[in-house]
């Protein structure tokens, strides 16, 4: 199937740079690949030791049409590199670097190297909106909560073949991806990490409270959980304050890129990481394709009233959503009514067969609300 990012990249290559990021095996080769026929295009991958020689010597073709860079964030002074080849060759033959490490940090950084030189997309796992064209909406959402959105373990024949995947899969990243960014010697107790993190999605983390379980320091777990996020197996939600150091300071929440790493009997927190993997490829999409700067969030207020996510852009609250597997009374919107008064919040049911208005926010059917989403 051609992903959601292939037009975007295919004309932005034109122009820039294009930087390619996202978890392992979540399909950035596959895409990259696509983009122009394999007559035309040249493949190095920096783990490849042939490969590496190219690059570093630089002698791959100059009459391909693109030349793809996988893996390039293992480059020392990758970003140096690029910033030189770009400065005297342009973008003939075309370039794109990809990496299963965060490369958005090189627009943060405070080496700037390749400020206006490139045009960052971060790809995303399947979701509902993306497989619309391949499958009815409950159907997708069904069998994204049972394998998760990664392309292999989502396609495999079985839920068994899809359960074998995974337990590679983390294990890959965790001995090979965290390899090449940080020494961390005691991978049994980050393993112990992941399996508290997906049995708490959901619910604000305390770095102490982990310290505890797992019999390391509190700044060791805040490191750690920083690391799991620069190689994409979670993402971090964060309270939403309007002044920015308020929200900084208060615990965040734990979601994972693979849904199907949550537990099978927490249904409703799978559910819930599957509505937060949605929110954040639709916000990220909008910011990487259009421009629109946004954030994921959720919001709670000194009660420990919590409602489950704000979908804010250009500064401003946008949408508030509600999380349940049925529909419910039981929300907190009222609590929160002045965050967004002009905006009615939605409650997302997983099993609601119809749509519902009560008087000041509005029940969705969740498959049929997540195909409607940008991404």
């Amino acid at each position: 199937m051609k992903r959601y990012l292939h037009d975007f990249i295919a004309k932005d290559l034109n122009k820039k740079l294009v930087l390619l990021t996202g978890p392992r095996q979540v399909g950035k080769t596959w895409l990259s690949k696509s983009l122009f026929p394999h007559d035309i295009t040249t493949y190095l991958n920096f783990d490849r030791s042939s490969d590496r020689k190219v690059i570093v010597s630089e002698t791959w073709s100059r009459d391909s049409e693109l030349v793809i860079f996988d893996e390039i964030h293992k480059m020392r002074g990758w970003k140096s590199w690029a910033k030189g080849i770009y400065d005297t060759e342009g973008v003939r033959p075309r370039m794109l670097l990809t990496g299963s490490a965060r490369l958005d940090v090189a627009r943060r950084s405070g080496n700037e190297s390749l400020a206006g030189r490139h045009h960052l997309y971060r790809l995303h796992p399947l979701s509902v909106r993306e497989l619309k064209a391949e499958l009815p909406p409950d159907e997708a959402l069904d069998r994204l909560l049972r394998r998760g959105g990664f392309p292999e373990p989502f396609f495999a024949g079985s839920d068994t073949d899809a359960q074998r995947w995974r337990l590679t899969h983390l294990d890959s990243m965790l001995r090979e991806d965290l390899r090449d960014l940080v020494v961390i010697q005691d991978i049994k107790s980050l393993e112990y990490l992941v399996d508290r993190l997906a049995a708490q999605v959901g619910s604000p983390i305390s770095y102490q409270s982990l310290a505890e379980d797992v019999g390391v320091s509190a700044p060791t777990i805040k490191r750690w959980i920083e690391t799991l996020a620069s190689i994409y197996v979670i993402f971090l939600v964060s309270p939403w304050s309007r002044k920015v150091k308020g929200s900084l300071l208060k615990q965040p929440k734990v979601y994972f890129h693979d849904t199907a790493r949550i537990p099978e009997n927490l249904e409703s927190a799978r559910f819930e990481n599957l509505v937060a993997c949605s929110l954040l490829k639709h916000q990220q999409y909008r910011e990487d394709t259009q421009g629109v700067r946004g954030s994921l969030h959720y919001l709670r207020n000194k009660q420990g009233k919590e409602v489950d996510f704000l979908l804010v852009e250009k500064s401003t609250p946008e949408l508030m959503v509600e999380c349940k597997l049925s529909p419910s009374d039981d929300v907190n919107f009222e609590k929160f009514k002045t965050v967004n008064p002009n905006q009615r919040p939605i409650l997302l049911s997983r099993h609601s067969g119809r749509e519902l208005s009560h008087k000041d926010w509005d029940v969705k059917n969740a498959a049929s609300w997540l195909a409607d989403l940008e991404a």
